[in-house]
């Protein structure tokens, strides 16, 4: 049964007090070491990069790229790849925030193992972390539908770059999955290209689309991951879609305790042994602080 986390106001250097709910019991379960991290989009909201789910997620404004339509509807993929020429240089220019690096901290610590990430943004490793499995690929890396080749994202926007010199309207906002709203008849102008190694294979961000099946042998690994946990801790995740969810499910059953640290409710409340509704970039700073200060 899940116990009611008591409310009490928490301290935080250079931030305003605000009552949080109590970090004892989230402390005390990391403090016993071999966690198992699984993180969602929530932990990449300050770095500038928007989640699908939360009070002004994307889902509520936008339509996201599914698989269907990514590989039957070539004027759909041609949308996208406007897009994500656009919004990838907001990707990639986003920097790691309080969060991934107390992540990373607990690992050095010898307190987290290691780290399952829904999120494709990198933003882990780039925050120090070590050993993430990325459950949904990254955007750092295209596939070619065709010959199957892995290839760096940055050979890519090279390329776009030099057969789109001048293709680069301003945009506010990017989407999670790295593409950007623009207007329809500016996509005519965009210029995409194929594959370097087969020559005409379109090719896909390695990343799982909406509607895409996550690869067997990578879920597998994540299951096995947390069977060999004391703890699983869900990161800024809603566990709204079982992709995430199905390892707490695999947690409970197994009598693993599972802490839920995310603002707003979330699909495996239920099942969290312990639950702290606040925001990661207060909640995490002071977590290190006590347990690996």
């Amino acid at each position: 049964m899940t116990a009611a986390p008591a409310t009490r106001p928490l301290r935080i250097a250079g931030a305003s007090t605000a009552a949080v709910p109590s970090l004892e019991p989230l402390a005390g379960l990391v403090a016993e070491g071999e966690v198992l991290v699984l993180s969602g989009a929530g932990l990449s909201t300050d770095s500038g990069i928007p989640d699908y789910r939360g009070a002004t997620g994307s889902l509520r404004r936008h339509t996201p790229m599914t698989y269907q339509t990514f590989t039957r509807d070539p004027r759909g993929r041609h949308r996208y790849w406007a897009r994500s020429f656009v919004g990838w240089q907001q990707i990639r220019a986003a920097r790691p925030n309080d969060g991934h690096r107390a992540v990373a901290d607990l690992q050095a610590a010898g307190l987290v193992g290691g780290v399952i990430t829904q999120n494709v943004d990198g933003l882990h490793q780039a925050g120090g972390a070590r050993d993430v499995l990325e459950l949904h690929g990254g955007l750092d890396r295209t596939v070619c539908l065709t010959c199957g080749d892995v290839a760096d994202r940055a050979e890519l926007d090279q390329r776009l770059r030099m057969v789109n010199p001048t293709f680069g309207p301003h945009v506010d906002e990017v989407n999670p999955d790295g593409d950007v709203e623009l207007p329809e008849a500016l996509l005519d102008d965009f210029v995409m290209v194929d594959c370097l190694v087969c020559g005409s294979g379109p090719l896909k961000p390695d990343v799982v689309f909406f509607g895409e099946t996550v690869p067997r042998d990578r879920v597998e690994q994540c299951f096995s991951l947390v069977e060999q946990a004391r703890s699983l801790i869900v990161l800024g995740s809603s566990l709204t879609v079982m992709s995430g969810y199905r390892f707490v499910l695999r947690a409970a059953k197994l009598g693993i305790p599972v802490a839920i640290v995310t603002a707003g409710p979330t699909r495996g409340d239920g099942k969290a042994t312990v639950r702290v509704d606040a925001p990661l970039g207060t909640v995490l700073p002071e977590l290190v602080r006590r347990v690996a200060g």
